[in-house]
């Protein structure tokens, strides 16, 4: 899995089956693929991207992460297939075509593409061949499946971290195999076993956490709940931030950036995200769910305003004792932001 995400985010080809075997068709990623000259009879696109190119309907991009593929008149070389992957490209390059969509005869490997490039952090577009030259990474749904083991994640160092909001605090790291992300914990206070601590599930945000970003309300989220923990540890509790490294709800930073260019064009989050072909919520909660185990905590007090997640972690065995609002107060660059989270997402705002 770490060389097919690699392969991806280099441009280099992916044979899909199983290892060995040979048979698979090759894809080569529309958006970073490094191949002069080659072209190919058929890209795998998205189902919303398929409703752009009129190849697909509303019903059928319900799922817009869903994998279609296509063909067109003359074989797709690289810079037709960017255009056809990318949103931003649709009025600098209008669709050629015509296009049409083909019977799809092994959907677990279309499904598994469509994920790894959502893993690389790239668009999700292929060509597809039956072969390109040279050696391509081989990866098969197996693969994907191993790699998304929470038994893999395993701690892999702590120390003592005093942090502004309280100086009673410890930072433990956990690691899995094949997955270059870290995700961390900071237990604020003294853990105690007989208490369910304050938690706070926080993805990844580098424009909010770290650049101060106002077009979502990520850093003062971060903030406000290290300050509700240190208050905990003023009542005898304590409490958990759990970090994870799903950048944009799980879709990554280019594209993250690439939905606040469409959303600028008027498309709400949820509609930019699809735009792209890339779902509305992508997070990782069993990743959640294993740090909070090999932390040694069953129950929560969970921080969220999203019903959803509460659920999302109930699912994976965690014990949810109580929602503890975390709503703070718009600006006016993250208001639309906020009521798309209540009005699409379920937020209760």
């Amino acid at each position: 899995m770490a060389l097919a995400l690699d392969a991806l985010r280099h441009g280099w080809p992916v044979r899909m089956g199983p290892e060995g075997e040979g048979s698979g068709a090759v894809l080569l990623p529309a958006e970073t693929g490094f191949a002069p000259g080659f072209t190919a009879p058929r890209m795998l696109i998205s189902a919303a991207r398929a409703v752009t190119l009129k190849l697909a309907n509303q019903r059928e991009a319900a799922v817009p992460e869903a994998p279609v593929l296509i063909r067109a008149a003359e074989p797709f070389d690289l810079e037709t297939a960017r255009a056809v992957a990318d949103p931003a490209l649709d009025l600098a390059h209008p669709m050629k075509g015509p296009f049409a969509a083909e019977h799809i005869g092994d959907m677990d490997m279309a499904r598994t593409a469509m994920e790894l490039a959502r893993l690389a952090g790239i668009l999700p577009a292929f060509l597809v061949a039956p072969d390109i030259g040279g050696e391509a990474q081989t990866v098969a749904p197996a693969d994907l499946a191993e790699w998304k083991d929470t038994s893999r994640l395993v701690v892999a160092s702590r120390a003592r971290l005093p942090v502004a909001a309280c100086e009673e605090a410890e930072i433990v790291a956990f690691r899995a195999l094949d997955d270059l992300r870290e995700h961390v914990a900071l237990v604020i206070g003294t853990q105690d076993g007989d208490r369910a601590p304050l938690v706070r599930l926080h993805s990844e945000c580098l424009t909010g956490d770290i650049l101060g970003s106002l077009k979502c309300d990520c850093g003062p989220q971060l903030d406000a709940a290290l300050r509700a923990m240190a208050e905990e540890t003023k009542q005898g509790g304590w409490g958990v931030l759990l970090y994870l490294r799903q950048e944009g709800r799980g879709i990554g930073l280019v594209n993250k950036l690439r939905a606040y260019s469409l959303q600028d064009l008027g498309y709400d989050t949820v509609d930019a995200n699809n735009r792209l072909g890339l779902p509305t919520e992508a997070r990782d909660f069993p990743v959640a769910a294993r740090m909070l185990e090999l932390l040694g905590v069953s129950a929560i007090r969970l921080m969220t305003n999203n019903p959803a997640k509460v659920a999302a972690l109930e699912g994976v065995g965690v014990e949810v004792v109580e929602r503890v609002p975390h709503q703070l107060p718009p600006n006016p660059h993250n208001a639309r932001y906020l009521d798309t989270k209540r009005d699409r997402t379920g937020h209760i705002l």
